[in-house]
Parts: C-alpha cells; structure tokens; sequence
C-alpha cells in the first residue's frame, strides 16, 4: 500500500513540475496571476489616468483633442495587456523554451500597437486640417486621408512580417508579375478608380447634392468611394453607380442651381377681348416683379407675354424664377401664384380658360331634309 502511495505522489510531482511545456504548474499559476494583476492595472490606469486626461480635455475650447483621446483610447487600454504578456510568458519560462520567437512575439504586439494607434489617430486628425479643405474639395480630402490609412496598414503589416522574417521587398517583386496579369483583368477597376478623381478633381458634385444622371438613377449622393458613388433615391433605396459611368456621362446637378424656374403657358378662352388679355399681362407681372419671393429681372429673364392661338386658347406664357431652390418652399410659391392667378382671371378680368373643344359651323342644310318637328302647344281645356 505504502508503494502505491508513493508511486501516485511520484507522478504528482513529476506532472506538477514538467505542467504543460515542461513548465512547473506553479509557475503557470503564479504567471496567471501576473498577468490578472496586470488586468486590474489596465482598469486603474483606464481609470484615473485616460479618464482623468478626458476630463481634461472636455475643458479645452477645441474639440479635436477629445476625439483624439476617444479614438486612442483603446489602442491605450491594450499597453497593460502587452506589459502582463510579457512579465507573466517571463516568469513562466516561455522565453527560454521558444527562444527567438518569444521576443518576435513581443515586438510584433508592441508594433501592432504603434499602428493601431497611428491608424485610429487619422481620423480625429483628418477634422482638424481645415487648411486642406480649403485648398482641396472634402471628398478629395477623404480620398487623402483614405489612402493614408491604407498606407498604415500596409506598413504596419510589413513590419510585423519582417519581425518574423518574411521580407516583404522580394514578396513585392515576385507579385509585379503577377499584379501586371491582374491589371489586365482589372481595367474596370483602375477605369472606376480614375473616374472617382475625374469626379473630385472636376468638382462635379460632393456629398449631399442632388444629382440626375439620365437613364441612370436621380438622388442625394452619399458616399463618392474609391470604385463606386452610393446614391441614395427619393424612395430612399441606394444605388451603388460605378465611377467610370459618372465621369463619361452628362450629370445635372440640381443643388448647384441659383434659382427654380417656374415655366408655365395659360391657355385663356378666345372670349377674352383686348383689355381682359392686357389686364391678366400686367397683373402676373406686377404680381412676379413686386414680390420677394421672386428673382429681380435684371438677374434672371422674366418674360409674361401673349405668346400663341393655339387650337382652342389663347395662350399667356409665363416665364420666371423664385429666389430659393427648395424644393418645398418652390412647390409653396407656385401654390400662391396659382390661387392668384385664378382669381385674376375669372374674379378680376371676368374671363375663363380654354379647354380643348371644337366648333361645328353650317352654312346650308341639305334641300331633301326632313321637316323640322314642333311639338304643339299645351293648351288647357275649358
């Protein structure tokens, strides 16, 4: 019995001590606490120092250093984690057992944070550089800034590669081969690509505009991207359109116009006489000229004339434009102008409009018709 006793504490020891890795379970243990003592750091240190530094920037009169602490914040709160890694894999002897591949492990975790640091700052940087705005179109802007996060990525990337020695120069050359056979097949994409800049460089149309394209869609952009324009319809469904068709085809711009025209012809009945058309002619135009509502004539063309005999009226043409290029607000002032113009014509002139009807005139009846029937009349009997 003795034997078996000692036997079973033998194995104890012997799977105490070699754990897993041939590491001591002790020192796993003890390295777990480490690195748990090293987690409540990151909740004091997130705390009383990241928090407090808010604070501290909530007091500032700009807001770009709030956003910049927002946007670090985690990278931050990912500093302690590494620390613990590093102290706790030490202690447990993990250094000695991988060697060179422990310290690859470290510098790739302190590279991945430098990174992810640089990466999330671009964004609160990119609101701060009111001077590139002015020089350049936002989109353009975002485009730079854009490209400048795919750089950090590709640089961050490169250097954890070569931590763990994979050269990325050689890597690149091998691939031009290769990326000039993917060129071939990817002429719509380097087709988008450019038509994106034709669109920014050009100024042809910026987020939020509302835009036609004929044939293709009409909406308010949203997003102008690297390949595609999102582009959202009045029924509120996007429209993702590829850059390329953008930049070849002719767009409209609508959010880019001075003023809303309103082109409308009345078609008056020909029982107007001379003075019933002259007194409609001067009171649209005294109506557009003296209301604020409505452009001045000497900055837009402003035409209310007798314009045609058409089949059935005598059309007025009425040509003119609002001030604003709201839509709903044009949509209100052509309501006005309407109750207006209704009430001119038939309260004030005493006229009407046409409709489409036709005359039938006879000069003869034939000589063989019938008699004309008149009915008697209803003479009561005494």
């Amino acid at each position: 019995m003795k034997t078996d006793l000692e036997t079973i504490w033998a194995q104890t020891q012997d799977v105490w001590h070699n754990g897993f890795m041939g590491i001591d379970i002790g020192k796993i243990i003890i390295a777990l606490l480490i690195f748990f003592g090293f987690l409540v750091i990151r909740g004091v240190f997130s705390r009383y120092v990241i928090d407090r530094l808010h604070k501290w920037t909530e007091r500032t009169t700009t807001e770009i250093d709030d956003k910049l602490i927002n946007a670090l914040k985690p990278p931050l709160k990912f500093i302690p984690i590494i620390f613990g890694a590093y102290f706790a894999l030490k202690y447990a002897g993990v250094d000695e057992t991988l060697g060179s591949s422990f310290a690859s492990i470290v510098q790739s975790m302190i590279a991945f944070t430098i990174f992810w640091m640089l990466f999330r700052a671009i964004t609160p940087l990119s609101y701060s550089v009111n001077s590139l705005s002015e020089i350049l179109t936002p989109a353009m802007t975002q485009w730079i800034f854009k490209v400048i996060k795919f750089l950090t990525v590709f640089i961050g990337a490169a250097i954890i590669l070569e931590i763990w020695g994979i050269q990325v120069g050689p890597m690149l050359a091998g691939l031009g081969l290769f990326g000039a056979a993917v060129a071939l097949g990817a002429q719509d994409l380097f087709k988008n690509l450019i038509g994106g800049l034709t669109i920014i460089a050009e100024h042809r149309f910026l987020d939020g505009d509302w835009i036609k394209v004929d044939g293709i869609v009409e909406g308010v952009v949203e997003d102008i991207g690297l390949r595609s324009t999102r582009i959202r319809r009045f029924d509120k469904a996007p429209v993702h359109v590829p850059n390329s068709q953008l930049s070849d085809a002719a767009v409209t711009n609508f959010s880019r116009m001075t003023n809303r025209r309103i082109y409308w012809k009345l078609g008056l009945s020909y029982s107007s006489n001379i003075d019933q058309l002259q007194m409609i002619r001067d009171g649209i135009t005294h109506y557009v000229m003296n209301n604020d509502k409505f452009e001045t004539s000497n900055k837009v063309s402003t035409l209310i004339h007798i314009d045609s005999f058409n089949d059935s009226s005598i059309d007025l043409m009425i040509y003119c434009f609002t001030k604003t290029t709201n839509w709903k607000e044009w949509l209100e002032i052509k309501e006005e102008f309407a109750f207006f113009i209704k009430g001119l014509v038939e309260e004030k002139a005493g006229t009407g409009f046409a409709f489409p009807s036709q005359s039938l005139y006879i000069e003869t009846l034939p000589a063989d018709r019938p008699e004309i029937f008149v009915p008697p009349e209803n003479k009561k009997v005494a």
